[in-house]
């Protein structure tokens, strides 16, 4: 039942100035702008698609491998990979570069400015998925360009069925290669504003891109989510957190519990309620690793929202 999960193992370096961005930011002089925030609070949180999903399947018994590129300053994220009992062997050191990270400041009216440096993340085409055996189920999220590309090529040649996830990656793609990822997967995977822009790019309704895959996933956040298969909409409620904290990983959480229920033969209902549960789970703590819950916590969680067991 192994999954291989390629995507970003990144740091997430998040910065709260104590002030309002618009009290510093003069309009008339936006062509000239040079400005200093003072930032007294920041944490760094584990992050990145690949390292999010991984935490999240693990925690519910699945067995995640990652495939990422990762730089010289690796050793504290690879250290709690360890903890975790993390598979390794797929993560790729490129020398003389970072980790992918992204840096976020936000104000105290939730305003935010990021700058995002991919780092080592831009020779994930250096990981082939040839190179891992005995998979039975694989996901695509956002990664280098070449890498997803490159990835998606093996994963169909190999027959390894996939998830097309290509999140904030989805904008580096023309029509013609978002079509051909589309055409070699076996589900896609997109919220709201990804699937309209998807679209767009494509010239493909939603329903047309379900007809070439197994199933179009799409989430609304707040709404719930839409699974396109069969030829039937299947409507998937959201699941009520115990408090809203950080959305940060709440795609990442449930796209594992979709990876978990397609891997177990899982109908489309069963599985997309499981992704529900653990976004709704994830979304009440800050960052993308910091809930922690044990297999029988989770199925009876599912138990209360949903009558039924998932174990």
């Amino acid at each position: 039942m192994r999954i291989l999960i390629c995507g970003s193992i990144a740091y997430d370096n998040i910065m709260v100035f104590p002030g309002h961005f618009k009290n510093h930011i003069l309009p008339e002089k936006i062509h000239v702008l040079n400005v200093a925030f003072l930032v007294p609070e920041m944490r760094r949180e584990f992050g990145g698609c690949a390292g999010n999903i991984a935490y999240n399947l693990k925690m519910l018994g699945g067995e995640p491998i990652m495939m990422a590129t990762v730089g010289d300053d690796i050793q504290p994220y690879s250290e709690r990979f360890n903890q975790l009992n993390l598979d390794q062997s797929c993560i790729f050191h490129v020398k003389d570069t970072f980790t992918a990270q992204a840096f976020i400041t936000t104000d105290l009216d939730d305003n935010q400015i990021t700058a995002f440096h991919p780092g080592a993340m831009n020779f994930s085409h250096l990981n082939s998925v040839n190179d891992v055996a005995e998979i039975k189920l694989g996901i695509i999220a956002p990664d280098g360009r070449d890498g997803m590309i490159q990835h998606a090529h093996e994963f169909h040649e190999a027959g390894v069925p996939f998830i097309f996830d290509p999140g904030q990656g989805l904008p580096m793609y023309n029509g013609e290669e978002l079509t051909d990822f589309i055409n070699k997967a076996d589900y896609v995977a997109v919220n709201d504003y990804e699937g309209q822009l998807l679209q767009e790019r494509t010239g493909l309704t939603l329903e047309a891109i379900a007809d070439k895959t197994r199933a179009l996933i799409v989430t609304l956040g707040a709404e719930g989510s839409i699974i396109y298969a069969d030829n039937k909409q299947i409507k998937i409620p959201s699941v009520k957190p115990a408090e809203i904290v950080d959305p940060t990983g709440c795609g990442d959480a449930y796209r594992a519990g979709l990876l978990y229920g397609i891997v177990n033969d899982m109908d489309w209902q069963t599985a997309g309620q499981l992704g529900s549960l653990m976004g709704a789970l994830k979304i009440a703590q800050r960052g993308g690793q910091n809930h922690h819950f044990t297999r029988d916590e989770i199925d009876q969680y599912y138990f209360e929202h949903f009558a039924s067991r998932i174990l």
